[in-house]
C-alpha cells in the first residue's frame, strides 16, 4: 500500500490555528532538507542550523499569511529559509574586514546574484508554467503528479517543463 503524501497545508493551517504539533511534525519532515539548502548557501553547518531554526520561527509566526494560490507551502517553506540564508549572507557581508578571504566573499556575491537572477526568470515564466517548474524542481512532483495536481494533460506539462526550462536556460545565459 503505498504510503500517504505529507500535506503540507494542511500542517501549515494547523500552525496557523496555533497547533504545536504540527509544527513539530513539519519539522520533521523537511528540516533535513531545509538545512541542506541553508548549509549550500550560508557554506556553515552551524549557521545553516540557526537559519533552520530562525525559518520555523517564521514559518509558525506566518503559517496564517501563507497563500497556496501564489504557490506550494513547501515551496513557501523553502522560500523562508533561502530569504533568512541570503538576507544573512548580504547583511554580513558588508560587516567584511580586510583579512577576510576574497573568494568566499565573492562566492557569496555571486550566489545572491544568481539567486536574484533565477527568481526574475522565473517571473518572466506565464504562472501555470513556473507553477509546473516549481512542483518538479521544489517540491519534487512527478510529471504526473504535476498533471493531476493542476488538472492538466502529462503532455502539456511536459511540454510545459521542457519549454520553460529551455526559457530558464535562455533567461540565465
Amino acid at each position: 500500500m503505498p504510503e500517504t503524501p505529507f500535506d503540507y497545508e494542511h500542517h501549515l493551517a494547523a500552525c496557523a490555528r496555533g497547533e504545536r504539533q504540527a509544527l513539530r511534525d513539519l519539522y520533521m519532515q523537511e528540516s533535513p532538507r531545509l538545512l541542506g539548502v541553508a548549509r549550500r548557501l550560508v557554506g556553515d553547518a552551524a549557521l545553516a542550523e540557526d537559519i533552520v531554526h530562525d525559518a520555523f520561527l517564521k514559518i509558525w509566526a506566518g503559517a496564517a499569511h501563507f497563500d497556496p494560490a501564489r504557490g506550494s507551502a513547501r515551496g513557501w517553506m523553502y522560500s523562508v529559509t533561502r530569504h533568512l540564508a541570503l538576507n544573512h549572507l548580504r547583511d554580513h557581508s558588508r560587516e567584511i574586514q580586510g583579512d577576510v578571504e576574497v573568494p568566499d566573499t565573492f562566492d557569496a556575491v555571486d550566489g545572491l546574484q544568481h539567486s536574484a537572477r533565477i527568481h526574475r526568470c522565473l517571473e518572466q515564466l506565464e504562472p501555470a508554467r513556473r507553477s509546473c517548474i516549481v512542483h518538479a524542481y521544489v517540491d519534487g512532483y512527478s510529471h504526473a503528479q504535476i498533471s493531476h495536481r493542476l488538472g492538466t494533460p502529462l503532455g502539456t506539462v511536459k511540454a510545459w517543463i521542457k519549454r520553460s526550462l529551455t526559457a530558464l536556460r535562455e533567461c540565465m545565459g
